[in-house]
């Protein structure tokens, strides 16, 4: 009933029904930490942007589009949760937050960032899986604190040279894209600790042997004909990982190898900044 209640208030933008939905929520949390999660909104009460202090803010899951122009407001805000909402478009007034270091776009309808992404120089993860990009936006590449990038389960088929600048990146995720050679900028990346191409198109993979930092690579559920070559101590998920050899020709045929397991995916829950 509960929830009946809230779906109905939801369509229905009276200050009653928004109070309804926020739990009379008037003050200032005393842990700077607002969580509206799951509240079905349209939109966000502009009277949330009279908490200055703010820290995080998690608006995930709601049906929200747009946000008020009074977030800008919001200049101590370090953690911003905008994922699995409606937003077609990154409204600009994110782009004013210049203390985020996380930043959650996923499962939403973005087909592109805007240039003024560039402003957030303090975001070290950025998540944008599961949107409808095409291309991996290169305004990305001018975020230099960048540590941890998931832009899994979109549509990209290549990577922009100019990600090779991100030398602060560590971990990247491009799980379930439609990539059908491995990225050549990221064997260009010797500071990458965790690259996952799972669920992709990728039919060869190059040495990476070479990279020193490399400590996991996920290259499962790929057409792929060979492992990747990676140094001693390098954790491999695929198809002829450490615990099976690569299969051998005989007669003409190719022994099948079993899959290997796959490790959980990236976490649920939202990291803290450092």
């Amino acid at each position: 009933m509960g929830n009946s209640l809230k779906a109905i208030a939801a369509f229905v933008p009276s200050d009653e029904c928004q109070k309804y939905l926020l739990e009379d929520l008037e003050e200032m949390p005393v842990d700077k930490m607002v969580d509206l999660s799951g509240r079905q909104l349209r939109r966000l009460p502009p009277h949330i942007c009279s908490f200055r202090e703010l820290v995080k803010l998690y608006l995930s899951d709601n049906n929200l589009n747009s946000l008020p122009p009074e977030l800008e407001q919001l200049q101590n805000l370090q953690i911003l949760a905008l994922d699995f909402n409606n937003f077609k478009v990154l409204p600009l007034v994110v782009c004013t937050l210049k203390q985020l270091c996380i930043l959650y776009l996923g499962n939403n309808k973005l087909c592109s960032l805007p240039l003024e992404l560039r402003l957030l120089q303090n975001l070290k993860t950025l998540w944008i899986e599961s949107n409808c990009l095409q291309c991996l936006p290169e305004v990305v590449c001018e975020l230099s604190l960048l540590k941890t990038l998931h832009a899994g389960s979109n549509a990209l088929r290549t990577l922009p040279a100019q990600l090779r600048c991100l030398q602060e990146l560590r971990t990247i995720w491009l799980s379930g894209n439609l990539l059908s050679e491995f990225p050549p900028v990221l064997l260009d990346m010797p500071f990458l600790e965790v690259i996952d191409v799972d669920r992709n198109s990728i039919r060869f993979f190059p040495s990476l042997a070479h990279l020193p930092g490399l400590k996991l690579v996920i290259y499962d559920h790929n057409p792929c004909r060979n492992a990747p070559k990676v140094a001693k101590g390098v954790r491999r998920v695929g198809r002829w990982s450490e615990e099976t050899p690569e299969p051998r020709k005989r007669s003409g045929a190719v022994i099948e190898i079993t899959l290997d397991e796959k490790p959980s995916p990236p976490p649920a829950t939202k990291p803290e900044p450092e």
